[in-house]
Formats: C-alpha cells, sequence, structure tokens
C-alpha cells in the first residue's frame, strides 16, 4: 500500500512538471510539431512568415510549383534591379557592351561561393546558360533566351554572352528571378538537364532551403558562404497556410510574425489589423497593374461591342473604394503612364451604363421584356470569370463585377478554381474573362508585351481572335530588337493602342503589396519589383 501512495505521488510531480514546461514554452511555436523554434535556448532569431501553397523544389530554371520569392532568397542573378530602375551588380561586378550591341562581357564577382562550399565562376556560370539554353522552348516567352547565341568562358571570371541581334533590355531580363539565376554543382542532375528536376537547391544567396514539409512548412537557414552582408536572423520558417482568415488568426495568435505580400489576407482583414491600431501596416508604391483578361476568341466575347459594353459597365472606382480601402488606385490602360514607352495619352473606358447599354443593343444584343439577360437569336448573354479561389481578393472583385454586368444584361458564371486548374484555363483558353496581372518591374513593358506571343500564357489566347493578331505579334518582335529610340516609341503606340482599343484587357487598378507585422519585427520595406521579399534585412526584438 506504501509503495502504491508512492506511485501515484511520483506520477503526480512528473505530470505537473510537464504541465510546467508546456506553459514555459507555449510562446515558442514551431513551424509544423518538428522543433523548430522562434526563440531558442541558444538565442537564435527566427522569423515565421506563410505563404498560400508549397514553395517547390526551388529549381532555378524553372517556374510553378516554384514560388518566386523563395527563388529569389537562394539564388542570384548577373545583375540587379535597383532604385529608379537602375541596373546594379549583383555577381557580376562590370560589364561592357560591344559597339553593335551584340556582345555582353562580364567581369564575376571573385571569392562567391555556393552555399555547399564550391566556387562561382565563369564555367558554372556557362554551365547554367547551356542548360537554360537546352531547354529554350520552355522559356520561349522570355525573348532574351531566344536572343542568346553562345556563351564564352573569356577566362576564370570572365563571362561572354553572345547574341544573335543587338536587345535592348537584355541586362533588365538578365536580373529577373528565373529562369537566369545560378545553381551550384551540386545541384545539377547527372545528365545536366534541370528541366527534369534539381538535386538540391545549391545557389549563392543569403538563404539555404534547408527543409520542407508538404501541406506544413518549408525552413531556410542562413547561407553561412554568402558573400554579401549577412542577414539579421539566422532562420526564416514558412509556414503553409492556404486560407487567408487562418492566415489572420494565426497572425492574431502570434503564431507567425508578418504578413507579406499580394492577395494572402481579404483586404476586410487588412483594414481590421491595421485601424485596431495592435500592429504595424504598409503600404508599398503601385507596382503592376490587376486586370482581367477578356477572350476575343470564345462565345460573345469575340464580338468588340460586348467587349467595350463590359469596360463601360464596371464601376472600378466604387470597387476600389467599398474593396480596397485606399490600399489601392483605378487603373485606365494595362501599363501604367510611368513605365518606359507606356504614356501615350489612351482614352480611358470610362464608367457609363447607357453607353454599354447602346453598345450591346447596336450588336444585336437585346433585352427582352420580361427577361432579365439580353438575348440574340435565342441565345443568352452568359460569359464565365476565372477566379483563383485562393486569392481572397479576386472574389470580391468578380462579385461586384457580376452585379454591374446584370445591370446591363449580361449574366457573368463565377468559376472559382485552385491554383493548377485556374492557371490551366490560362494556357487553354477556356475562359471568356479571366484575372490576370502584368508583372511589374523590371519585366514591364517589354517581357509581358513579348510573352503574348506564347500560346501557354492567357494574353495570347485572349488576343488569338483579333483579326491584327499577326500584326501584333510581328510589331512586338520588332521593338525588341529595336535599336531606335524613337521607332521603338512608335511601335509600342501601336501595340498598346491597338489592344486597348480592341478591349481585350479590363484594368482595374494598380497592385500593391500589403505588410502587416507584431512591433517585435524591424526592417521591413519594399522593394522596386514585387516578387522580392527582402528578409535579410529583417529582424526580430
Amino acid at each position: 500500500m506504501r509503495k502504491q501512495k508512492w506511485y501515484i505521488l511520483l506520477l503526480c510531480l512528473v505530470l505537473t512538471a510537464s504541465m510546467l514546461l508546456v506553459g514555459c514554452g507555449g510562446k515558442n511555436e514551431t513551424a509544423g510539431g518538428k522543433g523548430q523554434e522562434r526563440n531558442t535556448a541558444s538565442g537564435e532569431k527566427v522569423l515565421i512568415v506563410s505563404w498560400s501553397q508549397d514553395l517547390g523544389e526551388l529549381n532555378p530554371h524553372a517556374y510553378s510549383p516554384n514560388q518566386m520569392f523563395a527563388q529569389d532568397m537562394v539564388y542570384e542573378a548577373l545583375v540587379t534591379y535597383g532604385e529608379d530602375g537602375k541596373i546594379e551588380p549583383q555577381l557580376a561586378v562590370d560589364w561592357e557592351i560591344s559597339p553593335d550591341g551584340k556582345e555582353y562581357t562580364f567581369q564575376l564577382r571573385e571569392g562567391v561561393k555556393f552555399s555547399d562550399g564550391s566556387e562561382f565562376n565563369a564555367a558554372i556560370a556557362k554551365k547554367n546558360f547551356d542548360a537554360v539554353l537546352a531547354n529554350i522552348e520552355r522559356h520561349n516567352w522570355l525573348d532574351l533566351i531566344a536572343q542568346i547565341a553562345d556563351t564564352e568562358v573569356v577566362d576564370e571570371y570572365t563571362l561572354k554572352i553572345l547574341f544573335k541581334n543587338p536587345y535592348y533590355p537584355a541586362l533588365q531580363e538578365l536580373a529577373l528571378i528565373r529562369p537566369l539565376r545560378f545553381l551550384g554543382e551540386a545541384g545539377f542532375p547527372s545528365n545536366g538537364n534541370t528541366a527534369e528536376g534539381i538535386e538540391k537547391a545549391v545557389g549563392t544567396g543569403p538563404w539555404v532551403y534547408s527543409e520542407a514539409v508538404k501541406g506544413e512548412y518549408a525552413v531556410f537557414t542562413r547561407n553561412e558562404y554568402y558573400w554579401g552582408t549577412q542577414p539579421k536572423v539566422d532562420k526564416v520558417i514558412v509556414k503553409i497556410i492556404p486560407d487567408g482568415e487562418t492566415r489572420v488568426m494565426a497572425f492574431e495568435k502570434k503564431e507567425i510574425d508578418l504578413i507579406y505580400g499580394s492577395g494572402l489576407i481579404s483586404l476586410d482583414s487588412f483594414k481590421q489589423l491595421r485601424d485596431s491600431g495592435k500592429y504595424t501596416t504598409d503600404i508599398s508604391q503601385p507596382l503592376s497593374t490587376r486586370l482581367l483578361a477578356i477572350n476575343s476568341n470564345k462565345g460573345a466575347t469575340k464580338e468588340l461591342a460586348v467587349r467595350q459594353a463590359i469596360q463601360h459597365a464596371f464601376d472600378k472606382q466604387t470597387l476600389i473604394d467599398a474593396v480596397f480601402y485606399g490600399t489601392e488606385v483605378k487603373a485606365d490602360t494595362l501599363f501604367a503612364p510611368n513605365f518606359p514607352y507606356c504614356d501615350l495619352g489612351l482614352v480611358p473606358y470610362e464608367y457609363e451604363v447607357e453607353k454599354a447599354k447602346t453598345l450591346l443593343d447596336e450588336a444585336g444584343w437585346k433585352l427582352i421584356e420580361g427577361k432579365e439577360f439580353r438575348e440574340k437569336n435565342g441565345e443568352a448573354l452568359e460569359l464565365d470569370l476565372s477566379f483563383d479561389s485562393d486569392d481572397t481578393a479576386q472574389k470580391s472583385i468578380a462579385e461586384i463585377l457580376q452585379a454591374d454586368l446584370k445591370k446591363v444584361g449580361i449574366k457573368l458564371n463565377l468559376v472559382g478554381e485552385e491554383t493548377a486548374s485556374y492557371l490551366q484555363r490560362q494556357k487553354d483558353g477556356n475562359f471568356n474573362l479571366i484575372f490576370g496581372d502584368n508583372w511589374g518591374a523590371p519585366y514591364d513593358p517589354h517581357a509581358f508585351v513579348g510573352s503574348m506571343r506564347t500560346p501557354a500564357h492567357a494574353d495570347y489566347q485572349a488576343q488569338i481572335g483579333l483579326p491584327m493578331k499577326e500584326e501584333i505579334d510581328a510589331k512586338i518582335t520588332e521593338v525588341l530588337i529595336s535599336t531606335d529610340e524613337e521607332e521603338r516609341q512608335a511601335l509600342y503606340e501601336y501595340i498598346l493602342g491597338t489592344l486597348h482599343e480592341q478591349a481585350v484587357y479590363l484594368p482595374i487598378s494598380y497592385l500593391t503589396n500589403l505588410a502587416v507585422y507584431h512591433d517585435y519585427v524591424s526592417g521591413v520595406e519594399f522593394l522596386e519589383t514585387k516578387y522580392e521579399i527582402p528578409f535579410a534585412n529583417m529582424d526580430i526584438k
């Protein structure tokens, strides 16, 4: 009996100690129950953020499902896009361009190592270029790739790129996050074909992709071999939380420290967090254009009058006031006028309900008495709008547009799908209207316009029904290799002016990045581009 009492007492003590340990450890949240803590006993600093989907294997030469912000954490380019659009050195410290514009010679930064300690030099740089050029069809959206004739190793730290034609945006496109950043030797598969995947993510950037559990989290640790200034925190944990409201709750409970980007939480939630006064909230400068592509090759949107009527029926300003709470401003053109070659004085499609009705009437789409929606030849004026169900803003916009179009007799069906299905619709043209955005600096206007010739892009699918599509594509090819500034301006005027007149794009607003973070987080800032998140500058108190 005495032994049994002692056993019960010992069990109670163990349980009490366990409860105390759990209570003390409550503030040290883990990434996924695997032991990664925000504040470790050794004083390690851990920043916890969230993303809506898995980050992919982080192949620098590949696209989706690789997430761009994460690729940027691990890999670097020859040059980078700095303030006011200035091209600045990164892995190249200097470069020379031949008088004919066909040869670029780069002096590479010496002493740079990949995250496994191996050397970065001209030979490994060339191997990366060769891997991308071997799969040129995967990158045909980017004219830079098509224009490269060859690369040469001049010496250990000198790389020469030979172009087929002079190509004015070459440096801007060499600064892109993908596909021309550099993978270390250990990351290459045995056959050298990175299109089939990589062995592991080995880059020269400030972060190492250390661990990932699908659907749960990914972990980045500092690259101890990094040639630049070391990040202020030791580790970044990215929790995978598909739902925006769940993300907000996690933030409020301090399970995550920072929300950064576009579309990760609803604008209602952003406003509530901002108005609470408990958190720091920031809004970036306009970065790109939120838009709808209107398909000129499917159903009723084949008709110019229908596309124009949609433009006039949409009350964008009311949407922006009601949904965006001052975080975005109304867009009237595909590119903001401050982008190069884009200040064209195009006449906006103003909100004019009666004009929209007149356009539809004149096109034969009549509103029959007793009917809610217009008809022509017994067919209802019914359209599908596809949106990404993971994007918290798109559904709100879609519902408001649906109500606006109903006022002029157009039935708009809302098709919300997971990201993969939504992207497939963009590729195969199975939409009347679909959300998108252009890419901002350093892509616009040249890279986005160049991609309009790529069949796998929604832009190509939206334009393919235009009678002048071939001419548009020819002018795009011409503008990208033009060496004459006045000629280039005239070509952009034709391309962008024609697309505006044909109403295949419905610009909605100029997109911004949003940031919400706790008071113990510092160093949060926005860059000139929308896909980069400067985690290396952030700190935890």
